[in-house]
């Protein structure tokens, strides 16, 4: 068993519901939600939250939630963190706006220092702020094919870098997200991600899946293209969306290699992965990865919108006017990821850490103990639980999947897939052993309950 975790300044409280799910409110507003709002969005159950606090979320209709999903591994410090609350407080009555693109403001320059100052690599580095994680990767895309000026991208199998146009072609995890928008950006590659426990070239499970690197010059750079046209290679150092998979250490030590023999840029995508949720600043340095641009949002503003594209200093050599955004580095976000980063370096990084060892020794066994448990992996906070049909032909089971994660929510549990067929387990880096506890025996009682029926 893992030690306790660290006494930390968040509510030990628990789920309570007091309606049946979804309650009178609740069925109002989604009822009001699918007349107005794009049907593009893709919700699994009715969820219709009022407030936060720490790792519990309340309803409309007074129901109390235990957030495990931390919308979308963005609330870092868990939902309105006293101290980041103050931060935007004081910020919003000081300055909301006034457009880095075109004026200096202090906290801007102070969080870029910051955010060089842990970036990986012993380089110095420069930041550019955006908004969101889909356009932290498209600065990233323009900022490879700038600096290199070559034009070819690599990208991996199962991989969501965002949903604009350019990061969308890199994106390969879901069919649905590129159908019907026509031609996307020429010159992007995808290779197959180095799954330990589904090798894609078919080795034995747990492997090492060295091969997803060394493909690019057995066969991309033979018969494909020339590695002197490729600007960069994309990477989730644990791929996010395509289903909460950690590449090996060795497969990204391979990768590096290659990329610094060609001259390729090597593009960390941290964007889920990142702000200390596997127990470090990035999931990278669990394998010493010094990429030379890193992509960075959602738990870095603990749910403000901002996001960051940090490269090489002698990278990030555009002219002005070459790339902007009106609104990205915000100096309200800024303040709250200032705090943000206060409170990781101080505290939720090493209860991630703790908080993610204690999780897995619930969890290890699963595989064994439960049929339709594949696998169970991760670091710190992000971990995965993939639902199979059989687990000899390691068929995905989807639909069993979303049973599991619909009756969490009926307990009081809130959760989301990731992939095909895997539970994301992705909480604010604030929770407690008691909160912890909880998620472990509800998800296993969940599983025990839907496998019976399988």
């Amino acid at each position: 068993m893992a030690k306790p975790l660290a006494d930390i300044a968040v509510e030990t409280k628990l789920p309570m519901l007091v309606t049946p799910l979804p309650g009178p409110n609740a069925k109002t507003i989604v009822a009001k939600d699918a007349q107005f709002v794009s049907p593009s969005y893709t919700r699994g159950y009715p969820l219709v939250a009022k407030s936060g606090r720490g790792a519990i979320v309340e309803d409309v209709d007074g129901n109390q939630f235990l957030d495990f999903a931390a919308g979308i591994a963005v609330v870092s410090t868990g939902h309105c963190h006293p101290r980041v609350v103050e931060a935007i407080q004081k910020q919003a009555a000081e300055l909301i706006h006034i457009s880095g693109t075109d004026f200096y403001y202090p906290n801007l320059v102070e969080l870029a220092e910051r955010l060089a100052g842990i970036a990986p690599g012993k380089e110095a580095k420069k930041v550019y702020f955006g908004n969101s994680g889909t356009e932290a990767v498209e600065a990233a895309i323009k900022l490879a094919r700038y600096s290199t000026r070559r034009d070819k991208i690599i990208a991996f199998h199962g991989c969501f870098h965002g949903r604009t146009l350019g990061a969308l072609s890199l994106t390969a995890s879901k069919a649905v997200q590129r159908k019907g928008f026509g031609a996307l950006l020429a010159g992007v590659f995808h290779i197959p991600y180095p799954n330990s426990y589904r090798c894609p070239y078919g080795n034995p499970s747990p492997c090492t899946c060295v091969e997803s690197a060394t493909f690019l010059e057995t066969e991309i750079f033979k018969r494909l293209v020339d590695p002197s046209e490729v600007a960069a290679v994309f990477i989730e150092p644990i791929q996010g969306e395509g289903g909460y998979v950690p590449a090996p250490k060795e497969f990204l030590i391979e990768l590096q290699r290659i990329c610094r023999k060609h001259g390729i840029l090597l593009v960390a995508d941290e964007v889920q992965s990142g702000m200390g949720r596997t127990g470090k600043w990035w999931a990278g340095d669990h394998a010493g990865l010094e990429p030379d641009i890193l992509c960075v949002a959602k738990g870095i503003a603990s749910g403000m919108p901002l996001s960051a594209t940090i490269a090489r200093a002698s990278l990030m050599d555009w002219q002005p006017g070459a790339h902007a955004s009106t609104f990205g580095g915000n100096p309200v976000c800024i303040a709250a990821a200032l705090a943000t980063m206060d409170l990781l370096e101080t505290q939720y990084i090493e209860n991630a850490r703790r908080a993610g060892e204690f999780l897995m020794d619930q969890m290890a066994d699963w595989p064994v103990c439960h049929k339709i448990v594949g696998d169970v992996r991760g670091k710190g906070l992000m971990l995965g639980v993939e639902i199979v049909r059989d687990k000899k032909t390691k068929e995905r089971a989807g639909d069993l999947r979303e049973e599991i994660v619909n009756r969490a929510f009926e307990k009081g549990l809130l959760l989301l897939g990731a992939g095909e067929n895997t539970i994301r387990i992705a909480p604010p880096l604030v929770i407690d052993q008691e909160q912890a506890e909880f998620a472990a025996r509800t998800l296993e009682q969940c599983i025990a309950d839907v496998e019976k029926s399988a």
